[in-house]
Formats: C-alpha cells, sequence, structure tokens
C-alpha cells in the first residue's frame, strides 16, 4: 500500500516562503515526477516527504497512515539521492545491506533481499567491489538496489541522473523505468530534466516558485498547457510565443503577417511549437521572415527564422532539405497547432 496525499504542504524558511499550499494525491504504484528550474521547490517538496524536513502547514498521509510527524525511518519510504551517497569503506553487499542491519532485520531476510535487489540491478558481479572500483551508472544502481531491499512503500528520487554523462543518463533511465514496472512499486521522482520527465512519468507535477503550476500525463501537458510557463518549460525545443491581436477569426502578428484563429478577441499571446509551422516559399500566407540558421542533428534539422519584426522562431524541419541563409520564407500554421494564452497572466485561453 504505496498511496501518497499531500495536503496543503507548505514550506517557509524565514518569510521565504519556498512551497505554497501543495495538494497531491499519488496513487498505489503510480510513477509521479515532479519538475521545474532550480530553485522552484522541487527538492524542498521531496524532503519533506522523505521526513528530512518540517513542513510549515499541511499534512503527509503514506499508506493510509499519517506520516506528518513521523521520522523518516518510520514513513516507510526509501530514497536515492543524487550524489549517491555510498559509505566507501564498504563494499557493493555492504552498502546494500547496511541499513536492513541497523534495523536488526533476520540474515536470512538480508540474503534473500539483496540477492533479489542484485538479480533485478545485475549487481551479482560487482559485489564485492568497493565504490571506488565502479563506474557513475553502478554506483547508482547500487544506491538504488540500497532502496530495493528495504522494501519501502514509497521510493523517492532526488535527481539521480544529474551526475552521469549523457549516455549513461540515458542508460540509467531506461533501468529505472523497467524497475517501476517489475516491482509495481510507488515512484516520486524529481528533476530539472523535462525530458526525464516526460519519458518515465505516469503523470508530471510542474513546479515554479513554489506553486503547482500543472498536474497531468506527459501527453495533456505537452498538448494542452496550462499556462505560459508550462508551455514554454515542456517540449524541446521550447513552444514559440508571439504578440498578437486575435480579431475577427485570424491572430496578427504585427508587421510579420497573420495566423488562422479561433474566435478568441483581443491582445494574445501566439503559441505554436517547432512541429507546429511549414516552412514555404512564395505566396502570402503565414508569418513572413527569412532563414537565420540551420541547426542539422542528422535524424532531424531545426531552422531559426529570422521574422520582419525581429522575433526568432525555431521550426523543425526535414533533414535531407538544405536552406540557404537569408532565404525569405513564410510560417505557414499546421492545422490544430496554435496555442493561446493571456499576455498579461499567461493563462491558457484557448488552441
Amino acid at each position: 500500500m504505496g498511496k501518497l496525499v499531500l495536503d496543503g504542504i507548505s514550506k517557509s524558511f524565514g518569510k521565504v516562503e519556498v512551497l505554497k499550499t501543495v495538494d497531491l494525491e499519488v496513487a498505489d504504484g503510480e510513477f509521479v515526477v515532479i519538475v521545474g528550474p532550480s530553485g522552484c521547490g522541487k527538492s524542498t517538496l521531496l524532503r519533506i516527504i522523505a521526513g528530512l524536513e518540517d513542513q510549515t502547514t499541511g499534512r503527509i498521509e503514506i499508506g493510509g497512515h499519517d506520516v506528518s510527524v513521523q521520522p523518516p525511518a518510520k514513513r516507510g519510504i526509501a530514497m536515492v539521492f543524487q550524489t549517491y551517497a555510498l559509505y566507501p569503506h564498504l563494499t557493493v553487499e555492504g552498502n546494500m545491506t547496511q541499513g536492513l542491519k541497523q534495523a536488526r532485520t533476520p540474515k536470512a531476510t538480508i540474503a534473500e533481499r539483496v540477492a533479489e535487489a542484485a538479480r533485478i540491478l545485475e549487481l551479482e558481479p560487482l559485489l564485492a567491489r568497493k565504490p571506488a572500483q565502479l563506474s557513475g551508472g553502478q554506483r547508482q544502481r547500487v544506491a538504488i538496489g540500497r532502496a530495493i531491499v528495504r522494501h519501502p512503500d514509497v521510493f523517492l528520487f532526488d535527481e539521480p541522473l544529474s551526475n552521469l554523462d549523457a549516455a549513461l543518463r540515458n542508460q540509467v533511465r531506461f533501468e529505472i523505468a523497467e524497475l517501476h514496472l517489475r516491482l509495481g512499486a510507488t515512484m516520486v521522482y524529481v528533476t530539472h530534466d523535462q525530458v526525464e520527465a516526460m519519458t518515465l512519468a505516469d503523470r508530471i507535477i510542474v513546479l515554479n516558485e513554489g506553486v503547482v503550476q500543472q498536474v497531468g500525463r506527459p501527453s495533456e501537458l505537452y498538448r494542452q498547457p496550462a499556462n505560459r510557463f508550462v508551455a514554454t518549460f515542456i517540449g524541446s525545443p521550447r513552444m514559440n510565443l508571439l504578440d498578437g491581436r486575435a480579431e475577427a477569426g485570424t491572430i496578427m502578428i504585427d508587421g510579420v503577417g497573420r495566423l488562422p484563429g479561433n474566435g478568441a478577441a483581443g491582445p494574445v499571446l501566439a503559441g505554436v511549437r517547432p512541429t507546429g509551422f511549414e516552412v514555404v516559399i512564395g505566396g502570402d500566407e503565414g508569418l513572413a521572415g527569412s532563414i537565420a540558421a540551420e541547426e542539422y542533428l542528422g535524424a532531424e534539422s531545426f531552422l531559426r527564422v529570422r521574422l520582419a519584426n525581429d522575433a526568432v522562431v525555431t521550426v523543425q524541419e526535414h533533414p535531407d532539405h538544405h536552406w540557404e541563409i537569408g532565404q525569405d520564407v513564410r510560417l505557414k500554421l499546421r492545422p490544430g497547432n496554435l496555442h493561446l494564452f493571456d499576455p498579461d497572466s499567461g493563462v491558457r485561453l484557448a488552441g
């Protein structure tokens, strides 16, 4: 039973309010990712769940029990840290068994759990090694194994991949996804990397300045962002935003052209993802601009198009087509790719 409930959680350090009334339910077996920029409060929230920080207000429930004032050891959680936090003088097996020994777990149970975790994480050949003899990815697997052997109600991950290089991040991310499928455990994962969030999560919580901006499936956040912040944070490259005015079924972009509208009226912030524009030559449809740069990535290319009002827009294009720098083009909106936001509040209007 690993259901997690956060009810009205807030946290202040003196006069600085780091978290502002966070309410959240994580179902048993769900993989939830908390994502946001550095300093948004996501790691503080995770530490409050773990019992490493005290909340200023609010209640925490794990597995149907109120653990708001319980110490970490009694909350039924296991935490995987960014820095691995392994004992350098202990072997892999010693690191994995240390917590169980301190809890006076029977030797037979310890042996059984270590064998199970080592098999799942392919650590069996490494059990006699010490951390200094392991790669970064292997150390992270040991840290995960140490969490697995505790059989917790909830796994907590605090940016576990940030110290790994790009290739290892991809490998360990895949291993964590497989681990979730095998264990069916409740997992709460904190990261600033929206790619990790999109690929791992059943649901994503987007946090900014201590406030939950949106909660939903990755596809919901990508296709229907609740506000300007979510729109630009989720998706890589980020969504293009252009100041405009909605009138008579169109969106006028000053000095550039017009886009098909949807009935809104007045000043708007028009959002279009890089995949939402088609680059065409000639005609008067869409937005006028010229090619400022081309970024060839093998499987895809990204064009930087400088519009007539000097705004720069990113567009994804087929990699086999080569564009000349300075070439005049027009950006035609693909159907169903317009997002509109209030220019003052940033709240989604329509799309």
